[in-house]
């Protein structure tokens, strides 16, 4: 890569979310159970901001196509700080851990057990700030912007066929995953916000469907009162074609899509200097310990290992 591009090169920034992945599943489950209900708190912080900036009448009505794009311009913001302070959408965790078991450095097992602790800490994040910080918290009671969470979630659940929710959705994460992907390969915090930036503008202004923003935008509607939406149609329609969605356009799209091309059968990828294999992998989390990512210097080869940090356990 030219001096003058201060990022990774596409195939060092899919060994990048790779080796993401592997640290995101050796993660103990209740930090990793907390890490999804911060990253749900935070992507439903952004959604109520889309639906409190689409909440005007006048645009809604002249202008449609302008107060969307608007909205969408201010979205990203939830996502950028996701990936930022390293909390888990499930919907990342599609792409993220995946890479490692297609690279046969992890265990099938592993990637599913993290799918469901971040889609139900993700769950319980959002849920959380529905009820008690816009709920409880009147944010939505004024008329206009009652009037817009209730559309909002009409739209999203009651308007579209199970079969449209699952086909955005695959655009929805297809589009999330690219600009996780984007982000990793920035070396700075202004490559990373551009990188995340503008496929999420891409996948809000656009309307697909994204499985944890809907657990903010559903749950708020019935909360405000939407006719015609009920916890069982919203299960039906706006979790399982969504979660299905989701994990296709992650996995199958960005994952496996990249994999494929810079890492199957190619020979090992180094980044800054390091390859994954030589060092023996990333040391999982053990017991009391943490993920001990200490490095002692090997003066024959000089390459970097890592720190003993108690018993391993299987990956």
């Amino acid at each position: 890569m030219p001096q003058s591009i201060n990022a990774y090169t596409p195939r060092e920034s899919i060994e990048i979310v790779s080796r993401s992945g592997i640290a995101k599943a050796h993660m103990r489950p209740d930090k990793a159970f907390l890490s999804s209900v911060s990253a749900g708190m935070i992507l439903s912080f952004a959604c109520a901001t889309l639906i409190s900036t689409s909440s005007a009448p006048w645009f809604q009505a002249n202008a449609p196509g302008l107060i969307r794009t608007i909205a969408a311009l201010v979205f990203p913001y939830g996502l950028t700080i996701v990936v930022l302070t390293g909390t888990d959408l499930c919907t990342g965790s599609f792409m993220f851990t995946l890479l490692p078991v297609l690279q046969r450095r992890m265990g099938v097992w592993r990637m599913l057990m993290h799918w469901v602790i971040t889609f139900w800490g993700n769950l319980a994040g959002s849920l959380f700030v529905v009820v008690i910080i816009t709920g409880y918290g009147g944010v939505f009671d004024p008329a206009p912007y009652k009037t817009e969470a209730i559309k909002f979630a009409t739209t999203k659940q009651v308007t579209p066929e199970w079969h449209q929710v699952f086909l955005r959705a695959i655009g929805a994460n297809w589009l999330v995953c690219l600009a996780c992907y984007l982000g990793m390969s920035g070396h700075d915090y202004i490559s990373k916000v551009a990188g995340i930036w503008w496929p999420t503008f891409a996948f809000v202004s656009l309307g697909f469907d994204h499985v944890v923003a809907n657990m903010f935008f559903i749950p708020t509607g019935i909360w405000q009162g939407a006719p015609n939406i009920t916890m069982g149609l919203y299960i039906w329609k706006g979790i399982i074609p969504a979660l299905f969605g989701n994990i296709i356009g992650g996995g199958l799209f960005v994952g496996c899509f990249y994999w494929y091309l810079y890492l199957s059968n190619e020979p090992p990828c180094p980044v800054d200097g390091v390859i994954y294999e030589h060092i023996g992998g990333l040391p999982p989390y053990t017991a009391g310990r943490g993920l001990d990512l200490k490095r002692k210097k090997d003066e024959e080869t000089g390459i970097a290992k890592p720190k003993a940090s108690g018993r391993r356990r299987g990956g």
